[in-house]
């Protein structure tokens, strides 16, 4: 493989990607008002809803937690209750 068909081999794809890339943003056209509303307000119930789900998901499970934990620390406490007394 000579030095031209190495530069060729890495040149072609870059040109033509770069031809694709040019025609997608000439194509691309900005949103209108209206468009652009939907789409923030679209965006905002989405953020709200996943927002609404983590908060009642985190709600259920801090109370599991706490009694999972608590059930922990009671076992423990009682251990070291039996030490003490047999020093």
């Amino acid at each position: 493989m000579s030095s031209s068909e190495a530069i060729d081999y890495v040149k072609k794809p870059a040109v033509e990607f770069i031809k694709d890339s040019w025609r997608l943003v000439k194509r691309c056209t900005k949103p209108d008002r209206t468009e652009f509303s939907k789409i923030a307000q679209a965006t905002s119930v989405g953020f709200f809803i996943m927002g609404f789900i983590g908060f009642f998901v985190k709600l259920i499970f801090i109370p599991i937690n706490n009694i999972i934990v608590g059930m922990h620390i009671t076992k423990n406490d009682k251990n070291d209750i039996e030490r003490a007394a047999t020093m």
